[in-house]
Formats: C-alpha cells, structure tokens, sequence
C-alpha cells in the first residue's frame, strides 16, 4: 500500500490539528484543576472559620428529630445551612470578584453560596473537558499516530474506562 504524497501531507496536517487541539485541552484541564483548587481552599477556610465541615452539621431532617420529643410551638423544618451551621450567615465576609481585582464585602452565606455553584460549574466544565481529551487522544490514535508505541486498542480500551459513581 503506497501512500500519495499529497494525502501523506494531508493525513500530517489533520493529525497536527487535532494535536493541537488535544494540548489544548489539556492546558484548559491544568487551568480548571488550579481554579478548582483555589475555590476548594476557600470553600475549606470558610468552613473552618464557621467551625463547620461537609458532614458536621445536622441535616434539617435530623435537627426536625431532635426537636420533636413533645409537642412545641416550634417549626417542624428548621433551616440549617450544612456550611453555615451556627455562624452568623449576615457577617460581612471579603470576596474577590471573579473577573475583576475588586474585593467586596459580601454576607458570609452568600459567599459560600458562590463559592459551592462554582464548584459545580466546575466540576461540570472540567468533565466535559476531560472527555474532549479522551476523544482526541482516541481519535489521534485511531489515525496511527500513536501506533509504533501504543496501539489503537489499548488507547481505545482506556478511553473507554469509566468511573464508578
């Protein structure tokens, strides 16, 4: 099988766009990962300046349960934020906001609030990003690029892992 030339340069340059989008990729995972960590930090010195962590605080199911022992005046469901607990949720707290090196005083619940939504988004965004370099790096290996070290097999079999929830 004789490859032309000009399909030769050709296959070169789709493999080379595609590798290129591929690092791509990959730097935006680097950049998502140091974001990710810097919001984890800060989502961690709120909870320890709240004395609070992700499991300490009474869910309102189990703080109805608490208070039900005879029959009060008091609200079945009481409202209890799982970052928050007892802290004052009105405590001006300082933020840096995003986009902008402008710092504002914002109430402590509103920060965390935040700070939690764009975990999410996050984590939702570096997923997406995460399956854009599999499908690259599959995608590279299916055209040969890879096949004198890593045969398109083993590349598909590892794109194809997935993780259990």
């Amino acid at each position: 099988m004789e490859l032309n030339p000009k399909k030769f340069a050709e296959l070169l340059d789709e493999i080379e766009a595609e590798a290129d989008e591929f690092l791509l990729a990959r730097s935006q995972v680097v950049e998502n990962d140091k974001e990710r960590n810097a919001n984890r930090e800060a989502l961690t010195a709120l909870r320890k300046r709240a004395r609070t962590t992700k499991t300490s605080v009474l869910s309102p199911f189990d703080s109805m349960m608490k208070d039900i022992p005879g029959s009060s005046t008091k609200p079945l469901v009481q409202e209890v934020c799982s970052t928050c607990g007892s802290h004052d949720s009105s405590e001006p707290t300082w933020m840096m906001l995003p986009g902008a090196d402008l710092f504002a005083a914002i109430p402590f619940h509103a920060v965390h609030t935040i700070l939690e939504k764009d975990e999410e988004k996050m984590e939702f965004e570096s997923k997406k990003l995460q399956s854009l370099v599999k499908e690259k790096a599959l995608f590279i290996s299916e055209l040969g690029a890879l096949a004198d070290s890593v045969s398109p097999g083993v590349i598909r079999s590892l794109v194809a892992l997935k993780d259990k929830p």
